[in-house]
């Protein structure tokens, strides 16, 4: 089929299916296909008549049916499904999951659009506006044009607030240093109220607790001048005598094996425990008190605040151990005004066992399965400590590459246990409503690659996880120790160690023990912001001060050993951010940059290999395979020696990536991409010339480029991109741009270039 066959194939699909779609609807119906706003006011500017036109266009209802190039796909499969017979099966799936009925003309209401749109722009000061609608008719399909012509908009002349010396009035007024409402800025009905939701906020935190943005009233006052109001902030007359009243805490019980189900309010003198400012109801003892008097911010006479309050449930939420968290406030019947707190806790299953089936991709570019089987006790020492035991195995097999039977077998078993606190010789305590943890982890793995060698691996880490807000996190480890062990080196690898050298420190014997910390920050959660941010950093210091007691130095032959395997000793630093700017609705350009660096000394002279940083995969430079790429110049393929691809690893990595984002239709979402980075050693390798890191690293830049679909079911996001490489480090200087070589059309060029990543999730 040529172009001209093509374009008019396209063409007659498209009117066809235009055609089809009106065709289908009931007799004297017409088809709705939307509205169109036009602004015009001779008092605003035309700054201000964009922005109204494009908000107007927001409010006005029916929405017309969806569609892509001026076709209407859901509906015309709605129209195509028919009348199923039964409210299931195939044809009913199609007809209410993916059709979408028509929008009809008739389901259009003028006046009404015509009042929502006049007020919308008066309550946005715009008094006095003027609408008009109209409607067109083309065919069977229908527009409607909607005219609105707004006057000058009204300015804030002035805020007052109460004078009065009643407390609650005196309360109010300490508010307004922080007020929405500002001198000269439009009057804003949505503005106000978010002024009393704010205001009471503040009282919120003062102990007026049955407080509401309801008994607030702002009065607009628009004879003060031309164009211009004063809002004056007032406390509604029929408010209670409760909601002038700031309350303190009484009682504070606590229900932690609360059940709707069952009497478990009932209380008696043997089931009450006393522990600080608490009276505990656990009739079973089931939890020690002292978790609940952590987790629990307020003490006995403090002032109430909402605060203190949502705190206190999020940790109560937060320690993992109950199913349901409720918390009420009742005025106390002791003198004064205070308020008893109630906490009624209702504890998930103590123990469970879970078993999953995972489908999994590495970053090695091997895919297999994975069967986790997982026993879990959430309270082991009545302390709501979760303790977790897990049993794992596996096969995974290599898809690209050169590696056809050299598949990997790994099984192996892991036990944490977590403490909600820290467990420290040293008080420590955040002030968050996020609990503090405490992970202790013993792990142990068996892994076989066949026909090259397997490997033991046992590890331990010792440390401390705790977040200051829900943007800012930590991890300590105090300790954590790695020991690797190889075992069943084939004849095979040793011959490929003797034509590639650096393939032994792969098999060597590792022991790795230090602190390491890392920091994340984000406020990716806050969708509304158009900038947003994810940063983490992370640091490890291995064997250091075990190197420096020891006077540990290999240059001069001062080798230390810890269970005949020298103990590694480097530090290591990584960096990643990403910035997230939103350019609409349902698109988005993401960025991320990467930079990280491993130091070795004393008594090491080359980073471990478990540690040492690659590049190239699913969720780095995609149109490279993974971890085949560096380092610096050199070209890891041209080494092979035809049996196996090595993975390439450096001490520095420098990696950038950028990915345009957008919906495309319903669940599918689309991607442009460029990536672009390297690896380097530090030191020079006779093995791998052109791998050290030099002032020349930018000209041994690799760059890619590429697209992508994403189908996002929600639960999981499956990703799917396809990418070629744009600059190719280890060619000659000079030949590595390669944009003049692309041949899309060619079977060999895409052969050799075109790289196909299937992934779960986004890459960053």
């Amino acid at each position: 089929m040529n172009n001209n066959h093509l374009v008019s194939f396209l063409f007659f699909a498209m009117l066809a299916s235009s055609c089809s779609n009106t065709r289908f609807l009931p007799e004297g119906e017409l088809l709705y296909t939307g509205a169109e706003v036009t602004v015009e006011g001779k008092e605003t500017s035309k700054k201000e008549n964009k922005a109204l036109k494009t908000a107007l266009g927001e409010v006005v209802r029916p929405k017309p049916n969806s569609s892509i190039l001026g076709l209407r796909p859901k509906l015309y499969i709605y129209n195509l499904a028919g009348t199923p017979k039964k409210e299931k099966g195939w044809r009913y799936w199609l007809k209410t999951k993916v059709g979408e009925a028509p929008v009809l003309y008739s389901q259009v209401d003028l006046e009404y659009n015509k009042n929502v749109l006049q007020n919308f722009t008066e309550n946005n000061g715009y008094f006095n506006t003027k609408t008009a609608a109209d409607s067109t008719r083309h065919g069977k399909k229908a527009t409607v044009e909607y005219l609105v012509k707004p006057a000058k908009q009204y300015k804030i002349s002035a805020v007052k607030f109460p004078v009065d010396s009643a407390v609650i009035s005196s309360a109010v007024r300490n508010t307004r240093l922080r007020s929405l409402l500002k001198k000269e800025e439009g009057y804003s009905l949505n503005t106000i109220k978010e002024e009393r939701i704010r205001i009471d906020s503040r009282l919120k935190e003062k102990g007026f607790f049955y407080f509401n943005p309801d008994y607030l009233k702002v009065q607009v006052d628009s004879t003060v001048a031309d164009h211009q109001v004063d809002l004056i902030v007032k406390i509604k007359e029929e408010t209670p005598k409760l909601a002038e009243t700031p309350y303190k805490i009484n009682k504070i019980i606590v229900y932690p094996n609360y059940s709707i189900s069952s009497d478990s309010l009932k209380i008696s003198i043997d089931t009450i425990t006393k522990y600080n400012d608490l009276t505990i109801i656990d009739p079973e003892n089931l939890f020690k008190p002292r978790i609940f008097d952590r987790a629990l911010y307020f003490k006995k006479e403090d002032l109430y605040n909402r605060s203190d309050h949502n705190l206190s449930l999020n940790r109560l939420v937060n320690l993992g151990t109950f199913k349901f968290v409720k918390n009420q406030f009742k005025v106390s019947d002791t003198l004064g005004n205070y308020l008893d707190a109630y906490y009624y806790l209702t504890p998930l299953p103590k123990k469970s066992l879970r078993m999953e089936l995972l489908a999994k991709t590495n970053s090695a570019n091997y895919t297999g399965t994975e069967l986790n089987l997982n026993w879990s006790n959430r309270n082991a020492f009545r302390g709501a400590e979760l303790l977790t035991i897990s049993a794992f195995g596996g096969v995974e097999v290599q898809v690209s590459g050169q590696n056809n039977g050299f598949n990997v077998y790994r099984v192996g078993t892991e036990a944490n246990l977590i403490w909600p606190r820290f467990i420290s010789p040293f008080k420590l305590n955040p002030s968050s409503g996020f609990v503090p943890k405490t992970k202790a982890t013993l792990g142990y793995e068996f892994q076989n690659r066949t026909n090259l060698y397997s490997l033991q691996t046992f590890k331990g880490s010792f440390g401390y996880l705790w977040k200051e807000n829900e943007r800012k996190e930590h991890l300590l480890n105090v300790t954590e120790i790695t020991y690797a062990s190889p075992q069943n080196i084939t004849n095979l690898y040793h011959e490929q160690i003797a034509n590639n050298p650096s393939l032994e420190k792969v098999v060597e014997k590792q022991l790795l023990f230090g602190p390491s910390y890392s920091y994340t920050y984000t406020n990716t959660l806050q969708t509304r912001k158009k900038n947003t941010f994810y940063y983490k950093a992370s640091l490890d210091l291995v064997g250091n001060i075990a190197g420096l007691v020891s006077g540990a130095n290999i240059r001069k032959g001062d080798t230390i050993k810890l269970f005949d395997v020298p103990f590694s000793q480097f530090i290591k630093i990584e960096q990643d951010f990403r910035h997230y700017l939103k350019l609409g609705k349902e698109s988005l350009l993401a960025s991320r940059i990467i930079a990280g660096a491993g130091f070795t000394y004393g008594n090491s002279n080359e980073m471990p290999f478990i540690k040492q940083f690659f590049i190239g995969g699913t969720n780095s430079l995609r149109a490279f395979r993974a971890r085949s790429l560096g380092p610096g110049s050199f070209d890891g393929a041209a080494a092979n020696t035809g049996t196996f691809l090595a993975d390439q690893s450096g001490d520095l990595k420098l990696e950038f990536n950028t990915e345009y984002r957008t919906k495309i239709y319903g669940l599918v979402k689309g991607a442009l991409f460029l990536d672009a980075g390297n690896i380097w050693l530090l030191n020079e390798n006779p093995d791998k010339p052109g791998a050290k890191f030099s002032k020349k690293f930018l000209n041994e830049l690799a760059v890619g480029v590429g697209a992508g679909l994403r189908f996002d079911f929600s639960f999981l996001i499956l990703r799917t991109d396809l990418a070629f490489p744009l600059r190719k480090p280890y060619l000659p200087n000079g030949d590595r741009w390669v944009l003049d070589q692309i041949s899309l059309g060619n079977s060999a060029w895409r052969k050799e270039n075109l790289v196909f990543n299937l992934a779960i999730g986004y890459p960053f």
